[in-house]
């Protein structure tokens, strides 16, 4: 049988078992990802799943199941184990659940991609690794790492509704980072992210990073935090530099516009929202110049795709305008129960876990500043980037975060390093003083967003670029 007949037979299984809608998707991953410490390879990772998972709708459940076998006896039985599941939770009566409409396609969509990642060879790429963390550990790190990542996957779909789509996403990236150990202080500086740069793109994007080149400086900023003084303590303008106003983005509006956990479905592991669904379009969330978008069609960002695990077209939507909130991250059976008409955000991070309401590229639009315009304006401040650490309550409300490096702003020019640096909010608060935002957007990957029980790990972009923030509590007091 080819992908599609599985998942075709296992929809028509569904539907003969009593279920009113059943979608499948067939998916096929290949995952590598190697690490490399102080100049020698340490682990190399590669692995390989393929199998079918089907969802049937019976009155106002849903039931899932997943196999590992592709075969027509296979397929049909996970179809009517699948409403069989269904059926067993519509004893407790609910709500009708209904499926905001959506036009049933036959399509075909891939990511960007001229480096096949899986086509390069080990040698050059654990080379690349091997020279970067080589040449830290030389320029003073006590602890030089590196890795890179690599995700190609296909997927076929199928729906009752005559959806036959297949996709292939091909996503890689990585990054090294520098630990420098003192007495009684340990300091990290990373290249271009503590966790490295992703993006649904081939080779070209890790090659573009230029690990080795930034090895030897941000080894010495380690060891240069060593002995920086400490960020003080009390209220500031804080700029953010965009890698952490991507984790920023991420954490305090990413998951609180998902609607799972807005309406209350999404609550015992990873929390809900503070937002409610009667203050959509007039909700004061930012400033003017806070434009939040949810776009999965920016080429080569982290959380692209030409449709989502529903079968929705990958569609452009605001979220924020002009400060105001007037959107939210859906699925097809959320937002009708929300009275919306659009869904396009549900996604699994395999073939056996049931699709869920996860970010896509959620993201700041450009504003009209540069960094250096920022800081010349800021007479007394602090600029803070690359995430060190994030804390924020299952409101999604009250945050604080660290970043690895910070550095002295007074009278519009950029001082002295500053070491431990940390902020905290509210996010509405926080976002409301916003003053400047500058043009230079990066779309930052996260390969590690955690949802769901099961647990699942989402890939979501965040395009950011540089910004300020007046009178921001940072530091930490004794």
């Amino acid at each position: 049988m080819t992908e599609f007949d599985a998942a075709a037979a296992a929809v028509q299984a569904a539907l003969d078992a009593g279920a009113r809608y059943a979608d499948a998707r067939v998916m096929h991953r290949r995952y590598e990802s190697m690490t490399a410490r102080n100049g020698d390879v340490e682990e190399l990772t590669q692995d390989e799943s393929i199998g079918l998972g089907v969802r049937a709708l019976v009155g106002a459940s849903w039931g899932f199941h997943a196999v590992p076998d592709l075969s027509d006896a296979a397929a049909r039985d996970a179809g009517r184990r699948a409403t069989r599941t269904a059926m067993a939770s519509a004893r407790v009566p609910g709500p009708p659940v209904d499926l905001v409409p959506v036009q049933a396609v036959i399509a075909s969509w891939a990511s960007g991609c001229q480096i096949d990642p899986l086509g390069v060879p080990l040698s050059d790429k654990g080379d690349l690794l091997v020279d970067a963390t080589r040449t830290m550990a030389e320029h003073g790190a006590d602890l030089a790492e590196g890795l890179y990542q690599i995700w190609d996957t296909a997927k076929w779909f199928v729906s009752s509704e005559g959806h036959r789509i297949d996709q292939r996403i091909r996503e890689c990236g990585g990054g090294i980072s520098a630990t420098s150990i003192g007495d009684g202080e340990t300091q990290r500086r990373s290249w271009p992210s503590y966790r490295g740069q992703y993006g649904t793109t081939g080779w070209e994007l890790v090659e573009s990073l230029d690990l080795a080149a930034h090895a030897a400086q941000i080894a010495e900023e380690s060891r240069a935090l060593l002995t920086a003084p400490p960020c003080p303590a009390g209220e500031t303008d804080l700029i953010l530099g965009g890698e952490q106003l991507a984790l920023q983005i991420h954490e305090s509006v990413g998951h609180a516009i998902e609607l799972d956990r807005i309406l209350g479905w999404e609550a015992a592991f990873a929390g809900t929202s503070w937002l409610d669904l009667a203050q959509l379009g007039s909700l004061r969330y930012g400033s003017e110049l806070m434009n939040i978008t949810i776009d999965p069609t920016i080429p080569g960002a982290l959380g692209s795709f030409g449709f989502d695990d529903e079968g929705s077209p990958a569609v452009k939507r605001d979220a924020v305008r002009d400060g105001r909130w007037v959107g939210v991250l859906a699925g097809r059976d959320s937002a009708a129960m929300a009275n919306l008409d659009y869904g396009g955000s549900v996604r699994a991070d395999g073939w056996a876990r049931l699709p869920m309401v996860r970010m896509t590229n959620v993201g700041l639009e450009p504003g009209p500043h540069t960094l250096e315009e920022i800081i010349a304006a800021t007479d007394d401040g602090v600029l803070m980037d690359l995430n060190r650490s994030w804390s924020i309550d299952d409101k999604r409300l009250n945050f604080q975060f660290g970043c690895e490096v910070g550095w002295e702003i007074k009278k519009g020019r950029r001082g002295r390093m500053l070491r431990n640096p940390t902020y905290t909010g509210i996010g509405p608060l926080f976002w409301r003083s916003m003053d400047m935002l500058s043009s230079e957007t990066v779309s930052w990957g996260t390969p590690n967003c955690g949802k769901g029980q099961p647990g699942q790990v989402g890939h979501t972009g965040h395009p950011a670029a540089p910004a300020r923030f007046r009178n921001v509590r940072v530091g930490v007091s004794a």
